[in-house]
């Protein structure tokens, strides 16, 4: 069951995995994690992804990235205590960018919670001008156990 209008698909592969833990913050008065927080967790798995491919989100071969939109699909609750095993994948690259692929489970049980996929664009910070892709980005982001 569910009630999403939106609907992320999700690639075969996903180089990277990271887990979370559910903290107190992260909850909102009806007892599950709060929509914002579940984007700070999305956030901590991308800064993790990006450090497993040798970089940071403001040093990719010389640029660095920007966040130029989110998508989110929710499927179950999330809970205080529990432990989210968080995937991700690179997808539809273009000149200046791609989409950053999330698939959010239960750590233990491995339920569902939520897919998000954010779009992002290279940007020099330098120049304060967006960049093309870099291709070692792709190469390393594409590659297996990334």
């Amino acid at each position: 069951w569910t009630m999403a209008r939106i609907n992320i698909e999700l690639p075969a592969h996903f180089p990277f995995s990271t887990r979370v833990h559910v903290y107190t913050s992260h909850i909102n008065e009806a007892g599950h994690v709060d929509n914002a927080q579940l984007l700070t967790l999305v956030s901590e798995a991308r800064q993790r992804f990006f450090k497993a491919l040798g970089y940071t989100q403001t040093r990719v071969e010389d640029v660095g990235i920007v966040i130029a939109d989110a998508a989110v699909q929710y499927l179950s609750e999330a809970f205080h205590g529990e432990e989210l095993t968080i995937d991700v994948a690179t997808a539809d690259f273009n000149k200046y960018g791609c989409d950053l692929v999330y698939r959010i489970r239960e750590a233990q049980a491995g339920r569902d919670v939520a897919r998000v996929k954010n779009g992002i664009v290279f940007y020099d910070y330098t120049t304060r001008k967006i960049s093309t892709v870099p291709a070692e980005f792709v190469r390393r982001s594409t590659a297996a156990g990334a």
